[in-house]
């Protein structure tokens, strides 16, 4: 049976210099596609930019960065206004990766189920296909997640795709998001399942629904099992990521 394959990342907003930012974690994941085949021809991925509107100015990051690669073949699924394939499914069911934007958890769920594209990419995985992506892109396949996509604060959103049966939070270490006790709290009320957190610039690779490893392309940067129990209401065991 082929491997069920997903890779989950916090991505690094605003690298500082010096810093790596996520083509590391870019390049991490062309190799888990081209692996899949044991072979060394083109990788084929397909960008999923649903949860920002299908935004242009992302778009055409991608296609500079990949669209000229010979071990790349890069796709965009659009479903603005209308879907941009004339077959997703048999589009979808074709590539080695699909690698979804982060943006609103919330519309890009709701957006996919309209058009059925959760049902496929359930196929996908069953395929073996990678699933990837980062924020919402990684949120979006486990059971549930904490998001900002309401109000701008971060609530408690159970109703993922559930790929995988965790819960998860990215950017655990963003100041700005203010996510590290937040989602905590989710957990210890059991408004969220247990689950993992990455911090910046890290990633889980799941082999079927079971953690493979973590990766990080930041020195010192963790990712967090975190469940229900203990005096605060919930405990938390490091998951220390390979650097990559």
């Amino acid at each position: 049976m082929t491997d069920r394959q997903i890779f989950a990342f916090s991505g690094v907003l605003e690298p500082k210099p010096g810093e790596r930012g996520n083509l590391p974690l870019l390049e991490h994941l062309l190799a888990l596609g081209r692996r899949r085949w044991l072979w060394e021809g083109a990788v084929r991925l397909c960008y999923v930019p649903t949860a920002i509107g299908d935004d242009a100015a992302a778009i055409a990051v991608y296609e500079h960065v990949l669209g000229e690669r010979d071990d790349v073949a890069l796709s965009v699924l659009r479903l603005f206004p209308r879907p941009g394939l004339a077959d997703v499914r048999k589009h979808l069911l074709r590539q080695d990766v699909v690698l979804v934007e982060g943006g609103s958890l919330v519309n890009l769920l709701a957006i996919w189920r309209a058009h059925g594209l959760h049902e496929v990419l359930a196929e996908c995985w069953e395929e073996g296909i990678v699933l990837a992506g980062s924020g919402a892109g990684s949120q979006c396949w486990h059971a549930g997640a904490a998001t900002d996509a309401w109000s701008g604060e971060l609530e408690p959103f159970a109703d993922g795709l559930g790929l995988l049966p965790f819960s998860n939070a990215v950017h655990d270490d963003s100041v700005q998001r203010r996510g590290r006790a937040g989602y905590r709290r989710m957990v210890a009320r059991g408004d969220l399942p247990a689950g993992y957190a990455t911090e910046q610039g890290v990633g889980l690779h799941y082999l079927g629904t079971d953690l493979a490893e973590a990766v990080t392309v930041r020195p010192g940067a963790q990712a967090w099992w975190v469940e229900k129990g203990g005096p605060r209401g919930w405990t938390q065991k490091a998951v220390e990521p390979r650097p990559i």
